[in-house]
């Protein structure tokens, strides 16, 4: 099985956040693959990463990353795949790795979710994926079919509780 998505961390510490993202492209049935990498440390093995990539058979490209946050912008700046940047709440609330993954230069794109928003870096994954793979974009509207079906019945429950003033 070749890995469509890669899943980067610039630590180990940042798993319990990026477990998510795994867990949906699993769920998803989109072949992935996990590392840690780091753009301060490793720095010739995530320009080593990023430069062959493409040619390993990645489509996309998820790397995570708390205070300096470099380490999308480092991948992005050494491969055409797109970059999803997941900021890491590890100090400053995470507005700090936010910070530092939004503001790339032109040229040098990197779509970021918000802080620890792992879910969502998944799902923006297998969106891209899906306008090339059918059965990825069957799975991604039926997941966003139980999101409605979630609204749904959370307004039924609603429905039956009862106060004086409440009007519905």
């Amino acid at each position: 099985m070749t890995p469509k998505v890669s899943i980067i961390m610039g630590s180990t510490s940042d798993w319990s956040v990026m477990e998510k993202a795994a867990q949906l492209l699993n769920e998803f049935e989109i072949p992935f693959e996990i590392n840690a990498l780091s753009a301060h440390r490793t720095p010739e093995i995530v320009e080593e990463f990023a430069k062959n990539a493409e040619a390993r058979g990645i489509k996309v490209i998820i790397a995570a990353a708390g205070m300096a946050a470099h380490l999308p912008g480092v991948i992005a700046a050494s491969t055409a795949l797109p970059v999803i940047g997941v900021p890491i709440n590890a100090s400053l609330d995470g507005w700090d790795s936010m910070l530092s993954i939004i503001q790339m230069p032109p040229g040098i794109p990197v779509a970021t979710v918000g802080i620890n928003a792992s879910l969502n870096a998944g799902l923006l994954a297998a969106q891209i994926l899906a306008s090339g793979d059918e059965k990825i974009a069957k799975s991604f509207k039926a997941y966003k079919e139980k999101l409605k079906d979630k609204i749904v019945q959370a307004n039924n429950d609603f429905s039956k509780i009862q106060f004086k003033y409440k009007t519905n």
